[in-house]
């Protein structure tokens, strides 16, 4: 570990560096675990990465701490809010300033208690912390220097005037825009060596305005010695982009608590999940590789698609129980109407596509993709003049229900018309499905298991597939996914009201057998 600057303007104060490593191993317990009660044993990489720096470097002139900033970027499963919240205590009760504010702060409130709740439990665990703390809901006081401890998140309304010495960002990549971390540096301004510190995995949005990404590339930098900001420590452990996600050599790299709370057993799992479930590829990569990635990606690839094409007797779905879901475009595109059926140990999708007739030349000639033929061979539904007909889909709609059991149709509550009245008024269970994380996630992840276990079967409905391949998905912080509208080439319709007749059957409350049962898709 460098401990000094390449300048002469800082020292290296082994007694401070080493005070605040000895007060956090005799004073702060486990509070989880098998562990929990037992004294708090720092990592080596704990100690000459974070602790020491952050506590023991020092300017020459004035004896106050070099570092303001200290950006660390982590995977999961590292004990960083184990050592976030040893960090803040020891600033409530063994730093030199009187007075002091600490805040825990994050994106949502949940988040932001997360390292304040494992504080107080430390505190609790400690006789000797105990002693000298009130503890309160959201807040420890540490009277005989008038220090406290706060949580702050994003989803709060933000309060100026505070005096912070102290601020902990727990993943930062959660918030939702840089109001919070500019309005506590603000709060900053008149300590003497305050500290702001981020303790966080990498993120899924590589833009503008995203302040983790702002300050991971500001620390990428720091440690490249591109910019020189003496008070910046930025700590990153992490992957490269192209490296082996299924080496060991990898995750060491990554994970600096390899084989201690990190297990082989533990990654090497993970690390096959990725390789086998597409959309769990990215998130591995940011919470256990630390490599950043994109917050859209492919989807399910046409191979595997492929895989599961055959044929399907049609008859048996005759007056069998069906849920539904229904994708309304704008007047000019396409609408898609899908029917799932239960039968036996499948799942069988009917998909309805609708496009204007006046158009299908038209998008042909432009688009390049076969509408024409896909009218032909009866995939493709035209609809009267070069604007959606919705009276015709709707006629469409009661036609089927005539011959199929629908038991509820899902339609996104955000682009309803009149066709979803008139379909209420003739007698059709007409059920309002949310776009978001919340509704689509589960579906969305339940569709692609279905799929990639080979419980699909298909009858390669040419419209379906092509949609498939347009898919991009969108991942949240949480890591929920949904299939992303704008950034998906194409038209994905009939994908995205496939997902949502799935996800109206999966929450379907009516009485009878489980909604699972390991059954498989047929799609014809």
């Amino acid at each position: 570990m460098s401990t000094t600057s390449s300048t002469d303007k800082y020292y290296y104060d082994e007694k401070a560096a080493n005070r605040a490593v000895a007060f956090i191993e005799t004073m702060i317990r486990h509070c989880k675990g098998d562990l929990t009660g037992k004294l708090l044993e720092l990592e080596e990489w704990q100690k000459d990465d974070i602790i020491k720096p952050l506590f023991g470097t020092k300017h020459k002139e004035t004896d106050l701490r070099r570092y303001r900033t200290c950006y660390v970027e982590i995977p999961r499963k590292n004990g960083k809010s184990t050592l976030g919240a040893a960090i803040a205590l020891y600033i409530l009760f063994a730093d030199s300033e009187r007075g002091a504010e600490v805040f825990s702060c994050a994106g949502d409130r949940n988040q932001a208690g997360i390292i304040f709740n494992i504080a107080k439990s430390m505190v609790e665990l400690s006789p000797e912390l105990t002693r000298h703390s009130q503890l309160y809901r959201n807040s420890i006081i540490n009277p005989a220097k008038g220090n406290t401890y706060k949580v702050l998140s994003s989803d709060a309304k933000l309060q100026h005037g505070h005096n912070a010495h102290a601020v902990l960002f727990d993943e930062l990549h959660t918030q939702p825009n840089r109001e919070l971390w500019d309005t506590m540096l603000t709060s900053t301004g008149a300590r003497s060596q305050p500290v702001i510190m981020a303790i966080t995995t990498a993120g899924s949005s590589k833009t503008d305005g995203n302040i983790c990404w702002e300050i991971h590339d500001y620390a990428d930098k720091v440690k490249k010695g591109i910019i020189q900001d003496d008070t910046f420590l930025p700590v990153v452990y992490a992957a490269d982009e192209d490296d082996d996600i299924t080496l060991e050599s990898t995750w060491i790299k990554a994970n600096p608590n390899y084989g201690k709370s990190i297990k082989k057993e533990y990654m090497q799992n993970e690390a096959k999940k990725a390789t086998e479930i597409v959309s769990y590829e990215n998130s591995f990569k940011r919470l256990h590789l630390n490599i950043w990635t994109s917050s859209v990606t492919k989807w399910i690839s046409d191979a595997k698609w492929m895989e599961n094409s055959a044929e399907f007797d049609e008859k048996k779905l005759v007056n069998q129980e069906c849920w539904a879901g229904l994708d309304l475009a704008s007047t000019r595109d396409l609408s898609s109407f899908v029917l799932l059926f239960p039968i036996d140990d499948k799942f069988i999708i009917k998909p309805y596509f609708f496009c204007p007739v006046d158009n299908v030349y038209t998008r042909t000639m432009k688009d390049k993709i076969p509408y024409n033929t896909w009218e032909k061979e009866g995939f493709l539904i035209t609809t009267p003049g070069d604007v959606q007909d919705y009276n015709y889909i709707q006629d469409k709609i009661i036609e089927l229900g005539g011959k199929y059991n629908i038991k509820s149709i899902a339609f996104d509550r955000w682009n309803s018309s009149q066709l979803v009245i008139n379909l209420t008024e003739s007698g059709a269970n007409m059920s309002p499905f949310g776009q978001g994380y919340a509704s689509m996630s589960a579906p969305t992840k339940e569709f692609e298991k279905l799929v990639l276990k080979n419980k699909i079967v298909h009858y390669n409905n040419p419209v379906l597939r092509w949609q498939l391949q347009n898919v991009n998905l969108r991942t949240d912080p949480a890591e929920n996914i949904k299939v992303d509208k704008a950034k998906s080439s194409e038209k994905v319709d009939g994908i995205v009201a496939t997902i949502m007749a799935l996800g109206e059957y999966m929450t379907d409350d009516s009485p009878g057998d489980s909604i699972y049962n390991d059954r498989g898709l047929i799609i014809i």
